[in-house]
This record gives C-alpha cells, sequence and structure tokens, in this order.
C-alpha cells in the first residue's frame, strides 16, 4: 500500500536538523550564558550582593537602564513617523534615506561614537548652538540618550515598516466612508495593528542600547557615579582582574534581559489574544 505524501521540505529530517540546532545554539548561547552563572557562584552571596549594592555599581545600572528606556520609547514614536513616510510617500531621494536608516547597522560603533561626540561637544556643529542656552550634550546623560537614540532606531523602523508595507488600505477607506476622521482611523483602526509591531522593536531597541559600548563611550565622559555605563564597569572590572565582580554585574543584566522578553512576549500575546477575540 502506498505511503500518504508528507511535505518533508528540502532540508534533511526533524532528528539531525534538530540536532543541529540544539548544538548551534548550546555552543552560541546556552553554555557561555552557564559559564556566566557558574563563575559568578564563586562568590559568596553576601560578597555577590555587596558587589551588586555598591553606589558606583547602582549608580551605573540607573544611568545604563534609564537612558536605554527612554532612548527605546523615543524611538518607538519616532520610528514609527520614519516607517509611516517611507512606506505612504514618494519623493525625492527616498531610496537614499532608506538605506541611511540602516547606516547603524553597518557603521562600527566607535566610529559612530566619535562622530557624535564631534558633533555634540561644546565646540561641535550642534553642541556650540545648544551651549549658547546652557544645555551641555556630551559628556552628560544626554550625550548617551542621543547616542542610544542612534544606535536604535533601525531597530524600530525595520520592525513596523513591512507592516504597513501589508497593511490593507480598504480597513482605512471602510473607516472613512463610515465618518471617521483621520486620526481617529490612525489610532482606532492602524495602531491596534502596528502596536505588537511597535512592541518587538521597542524590545529591541531597549535590549541593543542596554548593552551598548562603543558608540556611548565616547560620548559619555565615562564619569562614575554621573555618566559611567553598565558595559564600561564590566570592562573596568576585567582590566582590574576582578573576573568575579565582572560575572555578577554580568549575571544582574542577563536576568534583567531575560524578565524584560518576558515581559514582553506576554504583552504580545496579551495582544494577539485580544485582536483575535475582537
Amino acid at each position: 500500500m502506498r505511503k500518504p505524501f508528507r511535505n518533508r521540505g528540502f532540508l534533511p529530517g526533524f532528528g539531525l536538523t534538530m540536532g543541529y540546532t540544539v548544538i548551534y545554539l548550546s555552543l552560541l548561547v546556552l553554555i557561555p550564558l552557564s559559564v556566566l552563572f557558574l563563575k559568578s557562584s564563586t562568590m559568596g552571596w553576601e560578597q555577590f550582593v555587596n558587589t551588586i549594592l555598591d553606589p558606583r555599581v547602582l549608580a551605573s545600572f540607573r544611568v545604563s537602564i534609564t537612558a536605554s528606556f527612554f532612548a527605546a520609547l523615543a524611538n518607538a514614536v519616532f520610528g514609527v513617523l520614519v516607517a509611516w513616510v517611507l512606506t505612504r510617500y514618494q519623493f525625492p531621494g527616498k531610496r537614499i534615506i532608506d538605506g541611511i536608516v540602516d547606516l547603524p547597522f553597518a557603521l562600527p560603533t566607535a566610529v559612530g561614537g566619535i562622530a557624535l561626540t564631534s558633533i555634540y561637544a561644546e565646540n561641535g556643529l550642534i553642541g556650540q548652538y545648544a551651549a549658547q542656552w546652557g544645555i551641555k550634550i556630551a559628556y552628560t546623560p544626554i550625550g548617551i540618550w542621543v547616542a542610544l537614540l542612534f544606535i536604535g532606531l533601525p531597530f524600530v523602523v525595520r520592525t513596523v515598516q513591512p507592516v504597513l508595507q501589508d497593511w490593507d488600505l480598504q480597513m482605512e477607506e471602510a473607516a472613512a466612508t463610515l465618518g471617521a476622521t483621520r486620526l481617529k482611523i490612525f489610532f482606532r483602526v492602524i495602531f491596534p495593528h502596528l502596536l505588537p509591531a511597535v512592541i518587538t522593536g521597542f524590545a529591541l531597541a531597549f535590549s541593543r542600547a542596554l548593552g551598548e559600548y562603543g558608540s556611548v563611550v565616547f560620548i559619555s565622559g565615562n564619569m562614575p557615579l554621573k555618566t559611567e555605563i553598565v558595559p564600561l564597569l564590566i570592562m573596568t572590572k576585567l582590566e582590574q582582574f576582578d573576573y568575579a565582580g565582572a560575572t555578577a554585574i554580568a549575571t544582574v543584566m542577563l536576568v534583567a534581559s531575560f524578565l524584560m522578553l518576558l515581559v514582553i512576549n506576554y504583552l504580545q500575546w496579551r495582544i494577539n489574544k485580544f485582536d483575535a477575540a475582537r
């Protein structure tokens, strides 16, 4: 009797591909993260707590998390605007602007940091005018925020843009024929459809900003208790051969990242469930 045909795809069987997947993820993700936890476990609990509660460490956590959150929040707003313009309008130089959005992906972060510092320093192209108003950008938390805006924008734009491209314009036309204003169409019809992509872009931008080093280290000034970020503090610990302290700080950041991803995935699940029930 002839066996029914099953579409197995072009790749080898489940066992082989699953084996490669587990090995690949283990070598690149699971084993390095496990070693990180094991290294930090060599410290006593009291030493671990004292390391994390050190005022310098707490200040670096506050600077990194606060700047990353507000940069990701701003990118979530302006990223949607950029994606909207690139999707809905035709204008000269559109492809050039579309390519510029990806520039932070290709540009070495150190080059971006040097460029931002030269522009926003007190004698820079933009910083000199801000200084006339008593606003100092470089070597302040504002400079960190600007650098994180620079590296985080593409994550939101490239996440939202495909959703807008696949959006059915007939939904807007139907809402307009029912008397809805443009503002109401956006917030009641379009934005709920975009929200999962916006949340994903926010999470990606926030995660990227938390671990950013190269573009921030130049413009921040690296002043302890003021503008020192967590990745720089980890590097400082390593240079001082304090491997246990560095892994303890890295472990806290890792746990915070996992919790953030868990919350984001839960929110996306709730939103998708709500949309399916409508």
